[in-house]
């Protein structure tokens, strides 16, 4: 028995046993792990030992070993164990996870792959990456449990039992009619309190919930969320039963999304984690920063354009930073909060017209009270109320301005099925920068004669 140490885990024991090709010790300790644990202990091993861990392991722990990682781990791992060893894991892959994976790899290598899929799989896999990314239909599995409608409880029960090692969940089953059409579902808990020979067609519920192969994923999350569905049937337009998604299937969708929105919302574009190389991370942010960079510029032609404002009245140069800085804050968190109530509500027009009205309250109170405080703190610095009036007016305008930018820039972009992500919160700031310093030295010309 190998100890755990608990900062280090059993890292270093593993990497003994693999120099030492001990392969009962290493199954010993796979067979009290996880398969998440199995993949942290996989990440966390040096990279040369990886390609013997993985031809230790079992085709299951592999299996299960995938699922846990990033994509472009997962795609590394199959190229290490060959196309053998991938096929079989991919013949034992959930569908949706499958299709997940292979979208990551070039045309011609995902073909390859899939062609010596056994004819069954391949078939179903196909016709899911036919569907676009991220809708129900790529979310979907074809693990389920289904049962016609004349079925009696007994005959339900007993195919039941049959298909238990290959149902990916066996909560519900989905009644179906002659055209394959979902007409009812059935919980095991109508099963147990049925009787045998009652009829499934009589114990069923007909109140279903389900959604379309196109149906935005994002849009699946909530309503299986707002059921507490552990399942949800996926349907052709004309009703005909394709697949379902598990809850599990939501939460990997919810995490992906939120990590892709947390990395628009930096502007990073890609992931990157704690494992990314430096030049990989530089890589990655760079594109997003030089194009706020050009942007930026836009900023310092402004300041040029009002040299001779700026040389006449040398104390507004004090509070630029933070006319511009205080913009910036706003509109950066009115975007967080549209992006979490696109997440969590359906946001119709009227929803959306109460929003852009609440956050204009908001920017107005905050405004009002922020542009009083820089307007005293402006007079007692420079003994001029004119100043105090600019600086705490420019405030005020510019903090209401950056707040509705930060809420109707998203919900423009949803309402045109583009992700709200994509106004990243240093794309909004560099906006209301270049808003704010045209608005501050607009007012502060404005009153030029009276603050010289």
């Amino acid at each position: 028995m190998v100890h755990k140490d608990p900062e280090n885990g059993i890292a270093t024991a593993l990497i003994h046993i693999l120099k030492e090709g001990k392969r009962e010790t290493f199954h010993e300790i796979m067979k009290e792990l996880k398969p998440f644990d199995i993949a942290n202990q996989y990440e966390n091993l040096p990279v040369k030992h990886r390609p013997l861990f993985l031809e230790f392991l079992t085709l299951d722990e592999l299996t299960g070993l995938l699922r846990h990682l990033s994509q472009d781990d997962q795609l590394r791992a199959l190229r290490t164990i060959g196309p053998a060893r991938s096929t079989d894991i991919l013949d034992l892959m959930k569908n949706d996870d499958l299709a997940f994976l292979l979208s990551g790899l070039p045309q011609k290598e995902a073909d390859a792959l899939i062609a010596e899929m056994k004819q069954e799989e391949m078939d179903i896999i196909r016709q899911i990456m036919n569907y676009p990314p991220k809708t129900a239909g790529r979310a979907m599995t074809n693990r389920f449990v289904w049962i016609h409608k004349s079925y009696s409880v007994e005959r339900a029960v007993k195919k039941l039992k049959s298909y238990a090692a290959l149902a990916e969940y066996l909560n519900y089953l989905y009644v179906l009619d002659d055209d394959k059409k979902v007409i009812g579902v059935a919980s095991y808990r109508d099963l147990l309190l049925a009787e045998p020979e009652a009829q499934i067609e009589d114990i069923m519920s007909r109140n279903i919930v389900k959604v379309g192969v196109m149906t935005k994923q994002e849009e699946v999350a909530k309503i299986i969320g707002r059921y507490d569905f552990v399942s949800m049937p996926v349907t052709d337009d004309e009703g005909v039963l394709l697949g379902i998604i598990t809850v599990d299937d939501v939460l990997d969708i919810v995490v992906r999304e939120a990590n892709e929105d947390i990395e628009m919302l930096l502007a990073s574009g890609k992931a990157i984690d704690f494992r990314t190389k430096p030049l990989v991370a530089a890589r990655r942010r760079l594109p997003w920063l030089i194009l706020l960079l050009f942007i930026g510029l836009v900023s310092g032609s402004i300041i040029s354009r009002f040299e001779a404002t700026l040389e006449a009245v040398v104390a507004l140069a004090f509070f630029m930073p933070m006319i511009a800085g205080m913009t910036g804050n706003t509109g950066t968190q009115s975007l967080a909060v549209v992006v979490r109530g696109l997440v969590s509500e359906n946001l119709d027009t009227k929803k959306m017209l109460k929003l852009i009205f609440r956050e204009l309250l908001v920017g107005i109170i905050i405004g009002i009270v922020c542009s009083i405080v820089i307007s005293i703190i402006a007079y007692i610095w420079q003994g001029s109320f004119v100043l105090g009036l600019v600086v705490g007016v420019s405030l005020l305008i510019t903090l209401i301005i950056g707040t509705l930018a930060g809420t109707i820039i998203p919900l423009v972009l949803h309402k045109f099925n583009v992700d709200p992500a994509v106004a990243s919160g240093p794309l909004i700031t560099t906006i209301n920068d270049i808003l704010s310093l045209l608005i501050y030295f607009g007012i502060a010309t404005m009153f030029i004669s009276k603050l010289m």
